[in-house]
């Protein structure tokens, strides 16, 4: 994404302005900067986003033979009769009980064999035949899907994936802004809406800068939607949310004691606004746990939507979780009941959440295709396909115009004359996304060095 205007555009402007020119230059460098680093993990983040926007689709044709089945009833078979033939065919500890989405799915149980490991057997619900077993792949549906999304998330690297990729997202941010600046109209040379009749340099130019402007609103939206899962950022992010009261409201849990384990760690899958919060507990019990078909009851009796996903306790202490992400952000649940009674202990929906934990929640159901049906999926998906027509473009513009042997980066002014603003704006920058201010002044670093031994070396 390095976006590289034409050499005589830059010279009338500085001959016209002085102090505009320095700023154009600094802005260009920190553009060309910014493409250096974040390039490969834009092209990664794009093609992975890209696939997963139709996970479902994706699993549901690939894995049709244990996802999909006939409707040959109205009626389905009980959660009993279905988790007991599950545990026959794969014997082991019964975790959690998936729902069919729609009728002609398929509905998954997860058991954790002998060896821990935990794997999903698939039950078709109204004859109770198993269809087959795979590894339990948990909110990404199989393998597949899940090796998509650690990719997406460079989760894969563990610590510093998640900080590579938050840098980046911030620095895409930075990329879109710097990219319109340059790319604002000047002269008959920049700001074009439409590709010119050109070819070589000119002509990729002209794609990138096109690109760019009209996919830069989705850029920052895909960006800023992934921040909150981040280490850094989205930390900052939910401790103000909750420092201003617009995260979970306080005392939601006081009714109930709750344990030390955070809810994004129990589950595989918890709203943003939740995720750092303690699980609740059952209240100690010399009883038997109430049977899976009465639990079920007591959740699908307070309108859950259809797909929920019911995760059985695993401690004496521990609550059955129901929990719903639908396709419809509106109808998002989590509901927790007590392993002995049944009775339930919180029941949330996505308007119990605070302002920022409810916009959260709609960002990342948009930004993962779910919220309105196709259309959301084909617009961000057109939007993957830019960012790498982006990278791409920005590649080849740099291979033509690079110097032979060199790195071909904007040049330093000569009297290393900086505008104002240029810091003010890279203050900002490194407060609001704190990684790319670090790398800011990495960067800053190493010009320096580069500039002192230019001028210290004999002529």
């Amino acid at each position: 994404m390095v976006s590289i205007e034409a050499t005589h555009v830059a010279e009338h402007t500085a001959t016209s302005n002085p102090t505009t020119f320095a700023l154009y230059r600094a802005v260009w460098r920190w553009h060309f900067y910014a493409g250096l680093i974040v390039l490969p993990f834009m092209i990664l983040i794009a093609v992975t986003g890209g696939i997963y926007l139709f996970k479902d689709e994706i699993n549901n044709t690939l894995y049709s033979d244990l996802r999909i089945v006939e409707p040959i009833s109205s009626r389905q078979l009980a959660p009993s009769v279905l988790t007991s033939n599950a545990l026959a065919s794969y014997p082991g500890t019964l975790r959690a009980y998936l729902s069919s989405e729609a009728p002609n799915r398929a509905v998954e149980v997860s058991i954790a064999g002998q060896d821990g490991i935990k794997n999903t057997v698939y039950v078709n619900p109204y004859d109770g035949t198993v269809l087959g077993t795979a590894w339990d792949a948990a909110s990404s549906g199989t393998s597949l899907m899940y090796v998509v999304r650690k990719l997406h998330s460079l989760e894969y690297v563990g610590w510093w994936g998640n900080r590579i990729i938050e840098a980046a997202a911030g620095w895409m941010v930075l990329l879109v802004g710097t990219g319109i600046y340059l790319w604002w109209p000047r002269s008959r040379n920049v700001g074009v809406y439409l590709p010119r009749k050109t070819k070589g340099r000119p002509l990729w130019r002209d794609i990138h800068a096109v690109t760019g402007i009209y996919a830069a609103i989705f850029i920052v939206f895909l960006a800023m939607t992934g921040l909150p899962w981040s280490g850094v950022w989205g930390d900052k992010f939910y401790e103000l949310s909750y420092a201003a009261d617009l995260g979970m409201p306080d005392g939601y849990w006081s009714k109930y004691p709750t344990s030390t384990v955070p809810v994004g760690e129990a589950l595989d899958r918890s709203p943003w606004a939740i995720e750092k919060q303690p699980m609740p507990l059952s209240q100690a019990s010399e009883s038997v746990p109430v049977a899976i078909d009465k639990v079920i009851a007591n959740v699908e009796n307070l309108g859950i939507h259809a797909g929920y996903k019911l995760n059985i306790p695993s401690t004496p202490d521990g609550v059955f979780t129901a929990s719903v992400y639908p396709n419809d952000i509106s109808q998002e649940r989590i509901i927790h009941l007590d392993q002995y009674t049944g009775e339930v202990l919180v029941d949330m929906g996505l308007s119990d959440l605070g302002a920022l934990g409810w916009a959260a929640e709609w960002g990342i159901g948009i930004h993962m295709g779910q919220a309105f049906g196709l259309a959301n999926q084909i617009v961000l998906l057109l939007a993957c396909i830019a960012m790498v027509l982006l990278a791409v473009s920005a590649a080849i513009i740099w291979w033509k115009r690079r110097p032979k042997g060199a790195l071909g980066a904007p040049k330093v002014p000569a009297d290393w004359r900086i505008p104002r603003g240029v810091f003010v704006i890279a203050i900002i920058a490194g407060i609001f996304f704190p990684l790319v201010g670090l790398s800011l002044l990495v960067i800053a670093a190493l010009e320096v060095s580069i500039y002192t031994l230019k001028k210290i070396q004999p002529a």
